[in-house]
Parts: structure tokens; sequence; C-alpha cells
């Protein structure tokens, strides 16, 4: 299944004692249709605050419910800020997480003077001017397969922090921006990659902001990610300006 969610109320997709999570609403609105509470599995973790267009999850039931019906039924059981976008029978060798081939993530930044206020749970609101053309710079040195120990949390389990990313983008959203004022517009950062530490995209966002700032040159990425050190790299940037964006398949896309 794939499911959309607004992750402003919850602490994040993962489940937590207290059952405020994503995968905690999803389990108690299946158990409701199946009469037992499955054992979901998501295409990966997000954080607390993190939003999520394109989240795949699967477990395993033997309901008769059709696959196309199980979004509306359980839409129907769902806070409103979780909706379940599409359902299908897959082989039982299929894994949301193992099966993925590559994930995109988008973080936003309102670089405009004021912030908006109907979108303000799901950017960063940065008023100051920022070097945007510095930061496109800064992103391209991201791709490739590279240790990214310099951007992962001090806190990271994974033996290997060596990871691919395909592509990284920015596109600007002039839409909002008023004429004759400061306003730089919406900045959209999209990040595909083979897959992603603890915190990894937050801290490339950081880092790339404090490039905006002129506090970095953008060929000083290249050096942090050799250096294989937190230190190197800027703060982590705050989680609700992040949405997990697809996660890509060999038999599917989301």
């Amino acid at each position: 299944m794939t499911v959309n969610y607004d992750g402003t109320r919850y602490n994040g997709f993962q489940t937590q004692p207290d059952g405020n999570t994503i995968q905690d609403h999803l389990e108690k609105a299946i158990a409701t249709i199946i009469g037992e509470k499955p054992k979901i599995h998501g295409s990966g973790r997000t954080d607390a605050g993190v939003h999520a267009i394109g989240q795949v999850f699967h477990f395993l039931t033997e309901s008769t419910v059709p696959a196309e019906r199980w979004p509306l039924a359980l839409n129907g059981r769902l806070p409103k800020d979780i909706i379940v976008t599409n359902a299908r029978e897959v082989h039982l060798d299929f894994h949301s997480r193992r099966s993925a081939k590559r994930k995109t993530y988008r973080y936003t930044i309102n670089a405009n003077q004021y912030p908006d206020v109907f979108l303000r749970h799901m950017q960063l609101h940065h008023p100051g001017k920022l070097n945007i053309e510095a930061m496109r710079e800064a992103l391209s040195h991201f791709i490739g397969t590279h240790d990214f120990t310099t951007f992962a949390s001090k806190h990271s389990e994974k033996q290997s922090h060596i990871r691919t990313i395909y592509e990284a983008r920015l596109e600007v959203d002039y839409s909002m921006t008023r004429p004759d004022t400061r306003d730089q517009g919406i900045l959209h950062f999209y990040i595909t990659g083979s897959g992603f530490l603890q915190h990894m995209v937050r801290i490339i966002m950081g880092t790339l902001v404090q490039v905006g700032e002129g506090k970095h040159a953008p060929d000083a990425i290249s050096n942090m990610i050799a250096a294989e050190d937190r230190s190197e790299a800027g703060p982590t940037a705050i989680s609700k300006a992040l949405t997990m964006w697809g996660v890509h398949y060999e038999e599917f896309n989301t």
C-alpha cells in the first residue's frame, strides 16, 4: 500500500510506546477490517514531524477484501491527515524496504521575507538573503557513491555509511514572491538515492543553508564528505520541512 501523511502531529512512522505514530494508526485501522492487529513493514522510517507522499508499506493477510477496496475502507478509519492512496497484491518475496531501489526526499525552504501562514508547518522559513546559485552548486557535489559519515547522525547504527546519490536538484517557485521586495521564492530540494542514513537529508540541508549564508564555499562539500567526520558538516535542519517524496521499485514506482 501507498500512504500520504502530514507528519505534524505524529512521532514519526515507526511504532512507539505512546502509540502516536503513522504505523500505529495504520495497524489499528487494518485490525478493524481483518479482526487482528497486523505487523506492517514500511519502506523507511521518517522522524517526528516529517511528511510523506508515497510512503510504501506491506503486510500479510488472508483477508478476501479486494485490493482496490482497501484505500476507501482504511481512509474511513484513519485520521484525516493520513490517506492511503493505493493498494495492490504483491509476491511473498516483496519487501517494502529491502525491495526498494531508490528513494526520493524533498526539503522545502521558504526564502521569502514572511512565512506562509498556510504551509508554515511544511517549510523552513529563512527570511535572510541566500545565495541560491551557490546552494545549487553545492548540491551537485553530493551526487555519486560516497561514505556519508559526515552527514549521518552520530547515533547511526548502520554498519556501512556508503550510499549512492543518483540525483540532486533545486527547483525555485516564484509564484508567491512580491515584486520589489527581498523575497527569493520557495526552494524545493529533491534528493534521490539508494538509501539514506539517520538524519542524512536534514544534515545535508543544514549544511546547504550555511553555504547559502556564505559560511562555506560550494566546493567545500567534497572535503566534508572525505573527512568522514560529523563535526565537519552543518547543523541538522528542522524536520517539518522534509517530505518523503517517493519510493522506486523495479516492479513499479510510487
